[in-house]
């Protein structure tokens, strides 16, 4: 795809997961590609540059943009893939006050901070793409995800009213839903329920794959294809649009 040949792109969540998948990818269609995320330990085995930021914080997302801008130059796409899942998570009025600061603080506060940041770059320039990474939650709530659930519906009001400003100046804005994805993660997520229901984590992941038709759920390479496709040059047409890879789950 020559839509990201020497493009410049800072992708969060980058160390492991979809964000890892994403990143080796637009770095394999030529992009020029800055990883980021916490752990210092994860970004080494990815053969990219990449720095350890909080993204939670408008610091560590400042300290990410700079960096990117410094090592390889102003930012044409940014993916926003980085977030907090809700396995640790509780019913509404048990919900930990903590728990709900926390997950709008990584999930909402940082692709906020980090689309303020590079926006200004795109404006001048006349173009750019950024793709967040929300979630199936981010249209129907889930039960004892409060938090995400919130955190997820608010991504996708973000990046509209991205799309909104942007597109005077040819940037465009866009979301992917995805469905379960067996990722680290959710896997988290997976042995929690197991724990609490008395069932093991492979008979989760088996009611998981049910909810589609396609009796699997989606892998992170059929995400970070759609990832990849909306920061390339091929997607101008398409800006303000949340996407679902859920393998036709119409819910």
């Amino acid at each position: 795809m020559a839509g990201v040949q020497d493009k410049i792109a800072l992708v969060t969540g980058a160390s492991r997961g979809i964000g890892r998948v994403a990143a080796e990818l637009l770095r394999a269609r030529g992009a020029r590609v800055m990883a980021v995320s916490r752990s210092e330990e994860d970004l080494a085995s990815l053969d990219m540059e990449s720095v350890a930021a909080d993204l939670g914080t408008l610091e560590g997302c400042t300290l990410a943009v700079e960096t990117t801008v410094e090592r390889l130059g102003p930012v044409d796409i940014l993916v926003c893939n980085h977030g907090i899942g809700s396995a640790h998570e509780k019913v509404i009025w048990k919900q930990d006050t903590a728990t709900w600061a926390e997950t709008m603080r990584v999930n909402l506060d940082g692709p906020f901070y980090l689309s303020r940041l590079v926006m200004p770059q795109m404006v001048e320039r006349q173009s750019g793409r950024l793709v967040f990474t929300s979630s199936t939650a981010g249209q129907i709530a889930e039960e004892a995800g409060s938090a995400y659930t919130s955190s997820k519906h608010g991504l996708l009001g973000l990046m509209r009213s991205a799309a909104l400003e942007g597109g005077p100046y040819n940037i465009t804005s866009n979301a992917v839903l995805p469905g379960w994805v067996r990722t680290s993660m959710a896997e988290r997520s997976a042995q929690s329920e197991a724990q609490e229901r008395g069932l093991t984590v492979d008979e989760i992941w088996q009611e998981r794959a049910a909810l589609y038709p396609a009796g699997r759920v989606p892998t992170a390479d059929e995400v970070a294809q759609l990832i990849a496709f909306l920061a390339s040059d091929e997607a101008s047409g398409i800006s303000g649009q949340a996407i679902k890879v859920a393998l036709g789950d119409l819910a």
